[in-house]
């Protein structure tokens, strides 16, 4: 069955100028790959516009990243306890709107579980030995819970300065993909281009429409076919594999789901998602899920938090909040879809 989703605009965007076509630049960042199909005339020059997306993505990985050992963040996470730091603007923006999901999720998402991810092994050290993936240790745990808790990062949002409250390990890979793809949308904006789709390692955004006046199609993620995510589904799978297609008119897309980062120990199947209440790999089933924005940022830091909460309780909350949101649950049967109602009102 193939399901599309088309969101309602008031004011459906102009076709391109006479003479453009679809331009596509890519590379590779945050251990994964990013690519931007972009529509322009057929002289435009890519290689700025390639340099342009590349240190986009350059600047959020020398601030936000917890493997480069230089980065704003890594000096953070190795400060001293009661000592204060002043963020680039980037920085301080995404770890107030993260603090801010922390919040209204009542801890579903919080960025300070970075001690939690790294002692299950998904940071930046692994956890293997001859055998296989080690299970860390209770002791191993209890200390990494003891560094977390989003209510102990205090923001001076006059200053723009963060405090260390002694040992925080901030971990900002579940929303920081998604500003990178905002922050590319932003410049090419700046810069006249004004129809596009950027993908940068599975989250996705598109603006404007090709020049045959299609919008960008994308196909949402699946735990059974998860190729074709990130390119126009026309281009990428047969409608056979496509359950759901989604157009993306100025609309944002991020799919969180456990099938793409696991350990397994014996029968035990250890998600890379880790629920920052319990300390320990979410348990509950939940397959996937993806969640429509008009920000990417935001779509990433509530895929993120709808999973860890599950699809009974995601979804309960997503109606709640508006959010438009797929749950993709393991059952008996197979593999069951559940919509959130704003969701639901994209589907034709």
């Amino acid at each position: 069955m193939r399901r599309t989703l088309v969101p309602v605009i008031d004011t459906p965007p102009l076709p391109p100028a006479l003479g453009s076509i679809v331009h596509t630049l890519q590379g590779k960042t945050m251990g994964t790959s990013w690519s931007v199909k972009l529509v322009a005339d057929a002289a435009r020059d890519l290689q700025t516009l390639q340099a342009l997306v590349q240190d986009q993505l350059d600047s959020v990985v020398a601030q936000m990243s917890t493997w480069e050992t230089d980065s704003d963040l890594s000096r953070y996470n190795q400060a001293a306890a009661g000592s204060w730091h002043h963020l680039p603007d980037e920085f301080f923006c995404v770890l107030e709107y993260a603090l801010d999901v922390a919040q209204a999720s009542n801890g579903a998402y919080d960025p300070t579980a970075g001690a939690l991810v790294n002692a299950w092994g998904f940071g930046p050290t692994r956890r293997y030995n001859e055998k296989g993936f080690v299970a860390p240790t209770s002791t191993a745990l209890d200390f990494a819970r003891a560094q977390c808790g989003w209510q102990r990062v205090q923001l001076d949002k006059t200053t723009h300065r963060v405090l260390q409250p002694g040992n925080a390990y901030i971990d900002l890979s579940a929303i920081a993909k998604g500003f990178s793809v905002d922050q590319i949308a932003r410049a090419l904006l700046q810069r006249g281009i004004d129809s596009f789709l950027i993908e940068v390692g599975g989250e996705l955004r598109g603006t404007g429409v090709k020049p045959d006046g299609q919008p960008w199609w994308v196909a949402l993620e699946h735990p059974v076919s998860t190729s074709f995510a990130a390119a126009n589904a026309s281009d990428h799978a047969s409608e056979s594999t496509i359950a759901t297609i989604a157009a993306l008119y100025n609309l944002s897309v991020a799919t969180s789901g456990d099938y793409r980062r696991y350990f397994e120990n014996g029968d035990t199947r250890f998600s890379h998602t880790i629920d920052p209440r319990s300390g320990a790999p979410i348990v509950h089933g939940l397959a996937s899920v993806t969640v429509l924005h008009r920000d990417c940022m935001a779509a990433d830091a509530w895929s993120t938090a709808l999973g860890v909460m599950g699809a009974e309780q995601g979804l309960k909350y997503a109606e709640q909040h508006n959010l438009a949101a797929l749950f993709i649950q393991r059952g008996k049967e197979g593999f069951e879809e559940h919509l959130s109602k704003s969701m639901t009102t994209l589907l034709q």
